[in-house]
């Protein structure tokens, strides 16, 4: 059965802020992959950002629609946390992580036909991804005998947490390796900030009306989702902004570094031929 709202007030506020985190997190895809089209490159992004981003997003897709399609999951989760808890996916959490799963996807589709110079997906990003996918399998399969769809749903929702702790690491080091942000979209940066935004304060006023705070540890997944991504924002937004002086200086394609490298000795090979003619 479904939990009553004890304030309309607050009910419409958090339908309002759902929506604006779901926009928000929808529309943040759009900049990078403009950018990519516009660039006819991917010279910047980070590939190992965009395969974790991937398996972070289908693992909270799975976590997402179980809980809030499934009735045996559902009555799983009010045995566990009070049969008057309300359910804490909403209906643009599963929209957003279907929106999610598709942008990923087709930005990683990106990858593999625009130029990236000598850019590649890491090893160890390949390891981490397997592991996380091989630990979900062997997770389902101990699950079925028990039928512990909340635990099984839950390893995903972990998964999910700590893909999203990762993912933006490869990206925040070659921002800073290559000291710019060129090639990787701010846009997406701030609108992922306001939708992290938004998604705190959905989950706070519904707390405040059912005067009960286990919708941020009963939800830990999203709670630290939200968490993690903004502090990760907050950093970009610095390195594009302030170290780096809006986007810092323009980063030179592989192929043109490697131009430059070897045109100084060719002029210098030209230079010493031509004091021996003389």
């Amino acid at each position: 059965m479904e939990t009553a709202w004890n304030s309309i007030p607050l009910e419409i506020t958090y339908e309002v802020l759902g929506w604006l985190a779901f926009f928000s997190w929808s529309i943040s895809f759009y900049p990078q992959v403009i950018l990519n089209f516009r660039r006819k490159s991917v010279v910047g992004l980070n590939f190992d950002f965009v395969v974790l981003n991937l398996t972070k997003h289908s693992s909270y897709l799975i976590y997402n629609a179980t809980l809030y399609f499934s009735s045996a999951v559902q009555r799983q989760y009010r045995e566990k946390y009070g049969l008057d808890e309300m359910i804490p996916v909403a209906a643009n959490d599963v929209a957003f992580s279907v929106h999610a799963v598709l942008l990923t996807a087709f930005t990683l589709f990106q990858i593999f036909i625009y130029e990236r110079g000598n850019q590649k997906i890491s090893k160890i990003s390949i390891i981490i991804v397997s592991a996380a996918w091989l630990a979900g399998a062997v997770c389902l399969v101990i699950a079925l005998p028990s039928h512990s769809w909340l635990w099984l749903i839950s390893v995903f929702n972990t998964i999910q947490v700590i893909m999203t702790v990762i993912k933006y690491i490869p990206q925040a080091f070659m921002n800073f390796y290559r000291k710019s942000t060129e090639g990787f979209s701010i846009g997406n940066i701030l609108l992922d900030f306001l939708g992290g935004s938004a998604n705190y304060g959905q989950m706070a006023v519904q707390s405040i009306d059912q005067n009960s705070w286990v919708n941020f540890y009963g939800n830990i997944g999203k709670t630290l989702l939200s968490l993690v991504s903004m502090c990760f924002d907050i950093l970009f937004i610095c390195q594009h902004y302030v170290m780096y002086g809006g986007g810092g200086k323009k980063a030179s394609s592989p192929a043109t570094k490697l131009d430059e490298e070897t045109k100084e000795p060719l002029t210098e090979s030209s230079d010493q031929a031509g004091s021996v003619n003389v």
